[in-house]
């Protein structure tokens, strides 16, 4: 196997990866849950962004019920 004609230096190799490092992602409370979730997302389990409802979560929840029975019925 051959040599690498121009081997980079150990500062320019940790140069490289001083930019590889992961951040936390940024969580913020729900005030009315007190439930964890992403910044400038809507709560999972309200369905709410910024006080108001965007995902209308009883709709979900009875779609992903009815999907449930239906696949079960199949035999799936």
């Amino acid at each position: 196997m051959m040599v690498v004609r121009m081997r980079s230096t150990k500062s320019h190799r940790n140069n490289r990866r001083s930019h590889d490092s992961l951040s936390f992602p940024a969580v913020t409370m729900d005030k009315n849950t007190n439930v964890p979730h992403l910044r400038h997302r809507a709560s999972l389990v309200t369905g709410q962004y910024k006080g108001r409802v965007v995902i209308d979560m009883q709709a979900k929840l009875a779609k992903k019920t009815k999907k449930d029975k239906l696949a079960k019925k199949e035999g799936r």
